[in-house]
């Protein structure tokens, strides 16, 4: 039986996560597209492939005569209507993922920690820039010690919508903080770089990881099996180059105040993500990779209700 679905948000992200439900997932099906503005071109969308609309937000959403048959909402709206949607979506017994980064759930990485929070009446799928390098973090923390780890995602300009402008402080702050909690890395910092360059390019991200081992086969294996895991539901996602590892100074050690290492080594790892162009460019991988994970966790979810019914 599929799992009847709700997205709220109808611009980019909504409307390429209804396509991916639609033509991708064998276990979910849409019961609504919801937004705000009705001229929307998802909505219109929607409407033209006959998935119940609404353009009254997240009221008009719970108006619906098959609102009680949706079991799982999407938020692509933004971190401040998030806060709202939530708490009335909570009151309705609704599992929620929530696109923004208002991370009032735990932050979930499908291939890190997904099964860990298959029960949370809301997971927060971090940001793009979180989605493509904390796997890549967390990998090497997995067998290493990570006193520092830096990501930088650029996107094209074109791929940034108004909600991810909007958004720009909450993304650094919320990737940091995953980069952490789920990365596994002691301290995490996070820089994204809207580039205006045309033709458009490709998401890019680099991670930088302040690692304390000599076992440098052990980090290359382990940053490979991990992109392996991404791609298997991000098939654009992949290494532009092999894992680079250079010597650190003592004085920057000294001046990023880490003591106490045996083998410091910088690990710098390059990464590439191409949209699957369900909907949106292939170019536009940062939001393709949002959507793709967001269906991942939902999948699972909807796995997890299905073993419990």
């Amino acid at each position: 039986m599929r799992r009847k679905v709700a997205i709220i948000g109808s611009g980019n992200i909504g409307t390429d996560l209804m396509i991916k439900v639609m033509r991708v997932s064998k276990m979910l099906e849409m019961g609504a597209m919801v937004g705000i503005d009705p001229e929307s071109e998802g909505l219109k969308r929607a409407a033209r492939l006959g998935v119940p609309t609404t353009a009254a937000g997240i009221d008009g959403l719970r108006a619906l005569p098959g609102y009680g048959e949706i079991e799982i909402v999407f938020d692509a709206t933004s971190a401040g209507a998030h806060a709202r949607h939530d708490a009335l979506l909570q009151v309705d017994g609704k599992r929620v993922i929530d696109l923004t980064p208002a991370a009032i759930g735990p932050y979930v990485i499908p291939t890190v920690n997904l099964q860990a929070h298959l029960g949370a009446t809301n997971i927060n799928m971090v940001t793009c820039g979180g989605q493509a390098t904390i796997p890549i973090v967390a990998a090497v923390a997995s067998v290493a010690p990570v006193p520092y780890a830096e990501i930088v995602a650029s996107i094209s300009s074109r791929s940034a919508g108004p909600g991810t402008r909007a958004n720009i402080d909450e993304f650094t702050e919320t990737t940091a903080r995953a980069i952490e909690a789920v990365g596994g890395a002691a301290r995490g910092k996070a820089i994204i770089i809207l580039n205006p360059a045309e033709p458009p390019m490709i998401m890019r991200d680099t991670v930088i990881c302040l690692a304390d081992s000599d076992d440098r086969d052990a980090i290359r294996d382990a940053v490979h099996r991990m992109a392996e895991s991404v791609r298997r539901y991000v098939p654009g996602y992949r290494l532009k180059q092999e894992v680079q590892f250079s010597a650190v100074p003592a004085e920057t050690l000294e001046r990023m105040g880490v003591t106490g290492l045996a083998a410091p080594v910088q690990v710098s790892i390059f990464l590439e993500v191409e949209g699957a162009g369900h909907y949106l460019p292939n170019y536009a991988g940062n939001l393709d990779i949002m959507t793709s994970a967001a269906l991942r966790a939902a999948e699972e979810i909807a796995a997890r209700m299905k073993e419990h019914t």
